[in-house]
């Protein structure tokens, strides 16, 4: 079984893929309400994106709760670029046979454009051909440790993480404009449950997990956040995929 965690459909997708090449069952975990049982289980994989160089804290909650096993494990995040010491990290909190990270386009607006179409596509054509060399070792369950970490690992993945998570979690800078409809699919689809109607407007609680997907997915494009986002494309991976890779 596979178990991800997504904002804007990269590890979605990701994780589905290979449940499709590995023969194995990709869960949402922001949509479980009970833990399957793993007792008999031969393999037990986790995707989810690096936020800050390191764990999104919904990931790294819902790992503490899950018993150890003897199943071999493994771990792919996915990133725009570097990934500092993500998933060493990760395994300490639910030891990894094996672990990888997988380049995917940029999602993160409020510091820079999202990728050109060109490289966007270009990004998830070459995820594609990796995800048949993972699946290839997964299946034989070979041991590897394949991530990018980038210079400065331990700095980004100890000192940033720790600012991200200590400040820039903070909604204050979400705000809507008047070109919202009111149609409610923020609330409905953070997976932080972060955000609620208020007279028909979505409002934010004092953090979330800064995922963007409401930015990111917002029909009307409505959703601000500061001055960063305003005249940015938005991304998400679903624009890109063929009918039959839809997630």
């Amino acid at each position: 079984m596979i178990f991800y965690f997504s904002g804007t459909g990269n590890s979605a997708w990701v994780a589905r893929q290979l449940a499709r090449l590995t023969g194995d069952v990709a869960y949402d975990i922001t949509n479980l309400n009970e833990q399957p049982d793993m007792a008999n289980a031969k393999q037990i994989g986790f995707v989810f994106p690096v936020y800050a160089w390191g764990v999104p804290e919904i990931m790294a909650e819902f790992v503490k709760t899950l018993p150890k096993t003897q199943a071999f494990t493994f771990g792919i995040c996915t990133c725009g670029g570097d990934a500092g010491r993500t998933m060493k990290r990760f395994s300490k909190l639910y030891p990894l046979s094996s672990s990888y990270s997988l380049l995917m386009p940029n999602n993160y607006i409020i510091s820079s454009e999202p990728d050109g179409e060109d490289e966007i596509l270009r990004k998830i054509t070459a995820a594609r051909e990796e995800l048949d060399r993972i699946a290839q070792e997964l299946r034989r369950q070979v041991r590897v440790y394949r991530v990018h970490e980038g210079a400065l690992a331990g700095v980004k993945s100890h000192l940033v993480n720790f600012g991200f998570n200590k400040f820039a979690r903070s909604t204050k800078s979400f705000f809507v404009e008047d070109s919202c409809n009111g149609c409610g699919q923020c609330a409905r689809n953070c997976p932080a449950s972060a955000i609620s109607l208020r007279d028909g407007m979505p409002v934010w609680a004092a953090q979330c997990c800064q995922c963007l997907r409401c930015i990111n997915e917002c029909p009307q494009q409505a959703i601000q956040y500061g001055t960063s986002t305003a005249g940015r494309r938005r991304y998400t991976i679903r624009a890109y995929l063929p009918q039959d890779e839809q997630i």
